[in-house]
């Protein structure tokens, strides 16, 4: 199997793309651009993503032989969520790179497994407690204090698999129960002033470029609203860039990764902590298709293709917005707004919760006189 500082795409060879949603059609269209050919692999059969490739495979991630089909077709693989089965990129890593690593999933999709790595490196947590019983969660509660979150260890997103503890006295074997999982974590709530996140690239010779520090807006545990910059001191963007760019060292990471983190007020003035990694591009990195000189996507295919990264360069004050659910039907009051740009992921029908576009709205540098 080629090592993954040998892998050196050229212009006509194939990328494969584990899932269809969104993100694998952005990430197909960066490469388009760049001459590089895309194959999506996805089980569902609306995938967006299906879209703009011109070979795409519909299988479940456990149908040996497509996968093999599928490996046999491409130079290198990525994916654009992580919740790939292990069995599935075990079984794709042996044919070809798969980038990032698949090692780095164990880690990722696990939340306990996840803080510890992020501990080991001396970076700052919530306090958080492995559960798996509801004697156990009496237990954490008593340690950790409320309020505090209680969360599935694997397969929660936009708030999924969550619950919020507000009293010590809340009726914890009943939400134990509800949460219907044995392997969970607590998680102290933690009183944050801000949400931020860092879009970090790394490259397989270990060059590492992050974007600008992106401030995040949640509703209803879905981001909204990303700004590029957050509105936080120089020196606090500085450690936050810093800290994504340790991570991906300690994970040998190919590719884009998100993390995010907190923003608190403390005796000195300000501290972040790390709340999530997420081993992919990412929605708070959305502001870079328009907002920069570079986008996350192609920063990522990049990555994965073996070729330099580029040197990020935002363009002005970003703010993305995010389109869920029915307010796709409003992205014609966008078309004529100056500086803003239109994404429709070509989903099917509008749902609650459904992420269906986004606008960019670019606030271009005051241009100097002189």
């Amino acid at each position: 199997m080629t090592s993954l500082s040998q892998v050196k795409l050229k212009p006509g060879d194939t990328i494969g793309i584990l899932g269809g949603g969104q993100l694998g059609r952005m990430l197909a269209m960066a490469a388009a651009r760049l001459g590089l050919r895309c194959q999506v692999f996805s089980p569902d059969p609306d995938s967006p993503a299906f879209d703009v490739v011109a070979n795409a495979v519909c299988a479940e991630y456990a149908d040996v032989e497509a996968l093999e089909l599928f490996a046999n077709d491409v130079d290198v693989i990525t994916y654009e969520f992580e919740n790939v089965p292990a069995a599935a990129a075990l079984i794709l890593s042996a044919r070809r790179p798969v980038l990032p690593d698949r090692k780095i999933l164990e880690t990722t999709q696990d939340r306990l497994a996840e803080k510890d790595f992020v501990t080991r490196l001396g970076i700052g947590t919530a306090p958080y407690a492995d559960v798996t019983s509801a004697a156990s969660l009496r237990e954490a509660v008593a340690r950790i204090g409320v309020p505090a979150v209680l969360k599935t260890r694997r397969f929660g997103y936009d708030g999924k698999g969550q619950a919020l503890i507000r009293d010590r006295d809340d009726e914890l074997d009943r939400i134990w129960e509800e949460l219907g999982t044995k392997a969970a974590i607590l998680e102290a709530f933690v009183p944050f002033e801000r949400e931020i996140s860092v879009i970090a690239a790394r490259a397989a010779d270990g060059n590492v470029e992050c974007f600008d520090v992106t401030e995040n807006e949640h509703r209803d545990h879905i981001l909204k609203v990303s700004r590029a910059p957050a509105a936080i001191p120089d020196s606090l963007a500085a450690q936050a860039r810093d800290i994504a760019g340790r991570i991906a060292n300690a994970l040998n990471y190919v590719g884009v990764l998100a993390v995010e983190m907190f923003v608190l007020a403390d005796a000195t003035g300000h501290k972040v902590l790390v709340n999530e990694i997420a081993p992919r591009v990412h929605n708070s990195g959305h502001w870079t298709l328009d907002g920069a000189s570079i986008s996350q996507f192609e920063q990522h295919i990049r990555a994965i293709a073996g070729w330099p990264l580029g040197k990020p360069v935002r363009h002005g004050e970003v703010t993305m917005i995010n389109l869920i659910g029915d307010e796709i039907h409003s992205y014609p009051q966008w078309l004529t707004v100056p500086g803003a740009t239109v994404h429709i992921y070509g989903k099917g029908e509008p749902r609650p919760g459904r992420k269906m576009g986004h606008v960019t709205q670019v606030m271009a540098h005051a241009s100097k006189s002189g």
